[in-house]
């Protein structure tokens, strides 16, 4: 990878809805509303009447496409948490259980080089397994092209290691719908076409990340800025 052309880092604290702690019955059932600064602040490339090729790496979001489509732009959706469930990719190194993360990258992020204008990564970093994480973010680095921007949440301490997973939908430039993250059983098609099955019975957050650690995940990025918000979550917009 490339080294970094430079970096800055600024400090914005936004507003949200809804909190990050905990989830309740009635919350698994209905979406709650946040406002979100990152997400505004790539709005205003969203807006540019330039058709982008956007990467949303959750379930298939309606509302996402919708967003995004109705402004021209081109979207692909890829659920990466559901995928490193798959128990194929597991394997044993020294007597301890890993995930395979060469195998993982063969079957997942399967796209042409400097592909996306834009990578909604969500907080996905904060619950993909361990193994994962750091070659998972090169493909992305991969994928973008150079300008090229990905939106990531990541929680903080405060945010408890009870905190929900969710699925963020777009309903405006400043807005989300977060929605529980529910087990369930889905039969995915490797490259190959065979099925796999992955079996999930719900995301549970594997580490916090403090803005050291933030910078040092995206140190091949050209630059990074921190947005933070008041449910225990930092937003993070890095630029390829």
């Amino acid at each position: 990878m490339a080294s970094v052309a430079h970096s800055f880092m600024k400090l914005f604290r936004g507003s949200s809805a809804g909190t990050g702690q905990g989830s309740t019955p009635a919350q698994r059932t209905q979406r709650l509303t946040r406002r979100s600064s990152g997400l505004a602040e790539l709005a205003k490339t969203l807006a540019l009447e330039e058709i982008l090729c956007v990467l949303d790496l959750g379930p298939t979001s309606p509302a996402n496409i919708r967003y995004l489509t109705e402004r021209g732009h081109k979207i692909y959706s890829e659920d990466l948490l559901v995928a490193s469930t798959d128990p194929s990719l597991t394997r044993d190194e020294q007597g301890t259980a890993v995930l395979d993360s060469k195998k993982f990258l063969a079957d997942n992020l399967v796209y042409s080089a400097a592909q996306f204008d834009v990578v909604l990564c969500w907080n996905l970093a904060d619950y993909l397994d361990e193994t994962l994480v750091k070659p998972v973010v090169g493909r992305l680095w991969s994928l973008l092209k150079p300008g090229g921007v990905l939106l990531a949440f990541f929680h903080t301490r405060e945010a408890g290691p009870d905190a929900p997973c969710y699925r963020y939908h777009i309903v405006g430039a400043d807005t989300l719908e977060m929605q529980h993250l529910e087990a369930r059983r889905e039969m995915r098609k490797g490259p190959t076409g065979v099925m796999h099955t992955a079996i999930t019975d719900g995301f549970r957050l594997q580490r916090v990340f403090n803005n050291r650690h933030i910078e040092n995940l995206f140190r091949d990025f050209a630059s990074i800025k921190f947005f933070l918000a008041r449910d225990n979550v930092r937003e993070v917009l890095v630029v390829r």
